[in-house]
This record gives structure tokens, sequence and C-alpha cells, in this order.
């Protein structure tokens, strides 16, 4: 029997797409198996209160768990560091590493090494988030010299609501941030149900999709020496950088 990956993820407690279509997008991995660590998430804003959700001390805590599963690798499956500043996500990345002895990685820090290797400079940006978040995250990609060419919002602050996105809608925020013609699209979310579209909507605009659940899958499975582009059927990522 082949060695185990186990792969573990940080979730937003309320949160109901990232854990199944985790562990759909690593199916077809016979050795790999994804672990999930829960803590409070209920709000996406800038108010204290919603900001306050974010503090280590809560993910840490839930990290620690997660070690106890001998996971090979700990991800933060959130997009909080693109209103918060990429640095935070760093010196989460650090301190996990440190309590933990695991190595760490986030869909935001994963998306970023992405567009760096592929040299995006114009971005679409895709996300259920309100205008003052969604400028956060602009301001933030203009500090790495990322222009958001095109940028589609849908101004919800609940997080359970995500989910209940249809599919429909997103494919139609995806095309209209497609028509600024952008080297990338980034779906910054990893509560919507955007991952199961990016194949056939990648063939259909001919242009990458890089959704936030993937971006940490495929980080994850570097970090625990899994080939990511054994991945198949879930987008150009994979494909490209396998």
């Amino acid at each position: 029997m082949s060695q185990r990956v186990l792969l573990g993820m940080l979730t937003p407690s309320s949160n109901t797409v990232l854990e199944p279509v985790t562990q759909a997008m690593v199916a077809n991995l016979p050795e790999a198996s994804a672990h999930f660590g829960r803590f409070k998430v209920t709000e996406i804003a800038l108010s204290d209160q919603a900001l306050a959700q974010f503090d280590d001390t809560e993910i840490l805590r839930a990290a620690e768990l997660l070690s106890h599963a001998k996971v090979g690798v700990i991800g933060w499956n959130g997009t909080s560091s693109g209103w918060l500043g990429f640095e935070a996500d760093e010196r989460l990345c650090a301190r996990i590493t440190q309590a933990t002895g695991i190595a760490a990685c986030t869909s935001m820090l994963a998306l970023n090494e992405i567009l760096k290797l592929k040299g995006v400079t114009r971005l679409g940006l895709v996300s259920p988030y309100t205008d003052d978040v969604q400028d956060k995250i602009i301001a933030n990609y203009a500090k790495l010299g990322i222009t958001c060419v095109s940028d589609r919002h849908l101004g919800i602050r609940d997080n359970y609501s995500f989910s209940e996105v249809s599919a429909e809608t997103l494919a139609r925020m995806i095309r209209e941030a497609a028509e600024a013609k952008p080297e990338a699209i980034a779906v910054t979310c990893t509560n919507l149900k955007a991952a199961p579209l990016v194949e056939a909507l990648e063939q259909e605009i001919g242009i990458p999709i890089y959704d936030t659940i993937a971006t940490v899958v495929w980080k994850s499975l570097s970090l625990a020496g899994t080939a990511p582009g054994r991945v198949k059927g879930w987008g150009s990522l994979f494909r490209d950088l396998g």
C-alpha cells in the first residue's frame, strides 16, 4: 500500500462548499484524503466584529487539532488575506508551522504564486463580497503590480449565503469578467460552487480561471509531495502547473 497523503484544511464554520469540492478534486488519487477543522466565520465585512473572526488564536487552535491527525500539510481554505492584506497569511503560515511542525499554505498565497508563475498582470476578479471588501482586494492586488481590469461581485455579507449562489449566476459573472480580456480570472471565495464550472468555462472563454478552492488543493498536494497534475477535469491550473 502506498503511503497515505493526508491534507489538512482549515474551514470557515459556515462553509458548506469547500469540503465536498475538495474531496471531489482528490477523489481519483487513491492515497489522498482531505481532513477539515472549523473555526467561527459567519460574516464577511470590514467591521471590527467581522475582522475579529480571523484572529490567529482560534485558527491556531483548529490547526493544532488537525495536527493530531498527522496531516502532511495544513491549508487555510479561505480568502481573508485578500482584504486583510496578504502578509496576514504569511504570518499565519509561519505560526502554524511553528506551532505544529507541519508545512502550511493558504488559498490566496497559492493564487498569488500561480499568478506570478503565469506572469499575470491583468486580472479579472469574481467574488460574492460587498463593495468595500472587493475594493480592498483590488487595492491589495495593485500593490503586487496586478491590475484588476474587470470585477464582478454580489454585495453579500452572510458567509452561508455564498453557497446558495447559483451556477447560472456564477457562470454569468465569469463571462462578464472575461469581456475585458484579462490574462486570468480569479474566483475569490471558498464557499462558491464555481470550481465545477471551470473546465467547461475555460474552454468557452479561452481564459484561465483560478478558483480559490482549487488553488489551495494545488499547493497542498505540492507540499505533500504529490503531483497536482494528477487531478483531472478541474481546469487548466492542474494541467499547466501540475
